[in-house]
């Protein structure tokens, strides 16, 4: 009897490759969704973060009637033998901490603002502190002057000024670790003005109370949700909670010369705030690569005058109320480079910026969060910030109480100017 064979069953070559390759077309297809995906939930936990700081800031104003002060803190060092400000000390803190460091308590941080506020002598690295001419071995209540760049790196050990904050970093950044001490993605709104006399705020540079003439072109500038060494209250806030920008989203600097993180600066004094676009106007954003800054390796461009990244770029230190770490304006649009009057504890145009696409949140005054575009209606982006200075020292500056020249996005940032927002900013 004879018996047929069976035949065998399965894919020829070709089926299987075709096969193969619809599998990585799907994949094609779906990994930028799943992309996507995750960072859309990225960008919802840095949004609610950023609620967080709003409802902290409320809370801070509830408590002592009165926003937490951008520059604040205790006076010179004695013993350190300090003049002036810019000085670094392990005895005090020369009035050098940001907002954030009073929000501590109101961001669920009592366990660090205790160790803030408690003098001790526990290091990062567990070595005692010099027992020397100008040091007590040990710190001191508030803290020591949190910049990295004084004193040998000391505040670096100070343990609270290296701890990073959870609410205070959003997902999308990837930076971390040193150079940086405790990294930022958050920074506080300083306006739509300032000038040469912000590196001191309303005080001279031992700390003691500004003569007239600084008086004068600080209040000409002084526009903002927060000020600089002095404190605002919402009552100031004129334009209204909800049309007042109160704070901005950051990138921390990666090394990479990014124009957003990494600082070009000029060696001028009262430049900047007349001509708000100079570095880009000096040719020093690499044509090639309109994110970054000019090097060596371009072609068609101009290396800065000055340049500042790694320990002293954006974001690297949430207790040190330099513009350049916790500091923000509404005066060049979100996502533009970072431009400041000759060093990185000095003033100059700091504008948001993100990791996500296309934008960046913004805090408003009234707790509110939005992402605002990067195309937002900015005025005219050559005029002289309000109270810009020409020709010292007899010169009068521009009338504080003008409209802001950055249109839409410079009237969010002014708290008083009376400008009208006829937009919905969520829309």
């Amino acid at each position: 009897m004879h018996r047929g064979r069976k035949l065998a069953s399965g894919f020829t070559l070709v089926e299987l490759l075709v096969v193969i390759a619809i599998i990585g077309i799907l994949v094609g297809l779906l990994l930028p969704a799943v992309q996507a995906a995750r960072e859309a939930a990225r960008r919802m936990s840095c949004s609610n973060n950023f609620k967080q700081i709003g409802l902290a800031m409320h809370n801070y104003h509830s408590a002592y009637k009165e926003l937490p002060r951008q520059n604040g803190g205790t006076g010179l060092g004695i013993l350190d033998g300090n003049t002036n400000w810019w000085e670094g000390s392990t005895t005090t803190n020369n009035e050098e901490l940001s907002a954030f460091v009073g929000m501590m308590p109101f961001l669920e941080q009592q366990g660090l603002w205790d160790s803030i506020v408690s003098p001790g002598t526990k290091t990062l690295n567990d070595q005692p502190l010099p027992r020397a001419a100008g040091t007590l071995g040990s710190w001191t209540s508030m803290g020591p002057n949190p910049r990295l760049d004084r004193e040998g790196g000391e505040s670096r050990r100070f343990i609270p000024w290296s701890t990073e904050i959870p609410t205070l970093r959003c997902p999308s950044d990837p930076g971390t670790g040193a150079p940086a001490g405790g990294r930022t993605n958050y920074a506080v709104c300083l306006g739509d003005s300032w000038t040469q006399v912000w590196d001191h705020g309303p005080k001279n540079g031992n700390l003691t109370p500004g003569d007239n003439w600084r008086a004068v072109w600080f209040q000409a500038t002084d526009r903002g949700f927060f000020s600089r060494k002095k404190s605002t209250k919402f009552r100031d806030i004129l334009d209204g909670l909800s049309n007042t920008v109160a704070g901005g989203e950051i990138i921390t600097d990666l090394g990479d010369r990014d124009k957003r993180s990494a600082l070009a600066a000029v060696t001028t004094s009262w430049e900047i705030e007349q001509q708000p676009m100079l570095c880009v106007d000096n040719n020093w954003i690499d044509p090639e690569s309109p994110s970054f800054w000019c090097d060596t390796g371009s072609t068609g461009c101009t290396e800065p005058t000055r340049f500042m990244d790694g320990a002293n770029g954006r974001g690297m230190n949430w207790a040190w109320a330099a513009m350049t770490m916790t500091g923000m304006h509404t005066i060049r649009p979100p996502n533009a480079e970072m431009c400041e009057a000759h060093w990185y504890d000095n003033v100059g145009t700091c504008p948001p910026s993100s990791r996500h696409q296309g934008g960046v949140h913004i805090l408003m005054g009234d707790g509110a969060v939005t992402f605002i575009t990067d195309s937002i209606e900015a005025g005219d982006q050559r005029a002289p910030t309000i109270g810009a200075r020409y020709v010292a020292p007899t010169d009068v500056p521009n009338r504080p109480g003008k409209k802001s020249p950055y249109g839409l996005w410079g009237a969010l940032g002014s708290r008083g100017a009376k400008e009208v927002i006829e937009e919905q900013l969520n829309q």
